[in-house]
């Protein structure tokens, strides 16, 4: 596994898209930056989904990530919604496709739970734990910021946790997918 990497998280919205990078060093986790991309005074969607990839894009430029996480749109009521959500996460994704980098897709439900261990959790709670976990001083007024580092954080913690997703049925079933832990 590789022990030097930057991850970039990204929660894609049709008015504001949220970002954040984290730096694994070893052992240690580092946010490097957050912030949003704010969408609601371009006039177009087709202008918004252009300016959702261009900066996407100068992130990637900027701080060289070797992953993109990106939260996967939901299932709503309004299709319309989620068709533009769609939208927003395909061009994120495709700026990332431009510069080769591998693309890791979870569901909301899926990142609150990485992170306060609730699926349910709100915005609040995912933001003052990654306050916690990150030591970050002052979390950004809008937590679009933060659900994007969420995402950037709950992927390395996927990452770094390869046993976490298999279920066993008892310790014979441990012991055989796991013969290195048994001394």
């Amino acid at each position: 596994m590789q022990t030097d990497k930057i991850i970039l998280g990204i929660d894609p919205g049709t008015s504001i898209t949220g970002y954040g990078l984290i730096h694994i060093k070893k052992r240690e986790m580092i946010m490097i930056q957050m912030g949003v991309i704010n969408l609601s005074k371009l006039s177009s969607h087709e202008l918004k989904l252009k300016k959702i990839f261009d900066r996407t894009l100068n992130l990637i430029d900027t701080y060289s990530p070797d992953e993109l996480a990106i939260e996967a749109p939901f299932f709503g009521k309004n299709v319309q919604s989620m068709l533009k959500l769609g939208r927003a996460q395909g061009v994120a994704m495709s700026a990332a496709l431009y510069r080769d980098i591998p693309i890791f897709e979870y569901a909301p439900k899926k990142i609150k739970m990485a992170i306060t261990g609730k699926g349910t959790a709100s915005k609040e709670q995912v933001a003052l734990m990654l306050k916690s976990i990150l030591k970050i001083n002052e979390m950004p007024k809008n937590l679009d910021a933060s659900d994007g580092l969420a995402a950037a954080v709950c992927h390395h913690f996927q990452r770094n946790n390869k046993n976490k997703n298999k279920n066993y049925t008892g310790w014979k079933s441990f012991i055989q997918n796991n013969p290195k832990k048994i001394k």
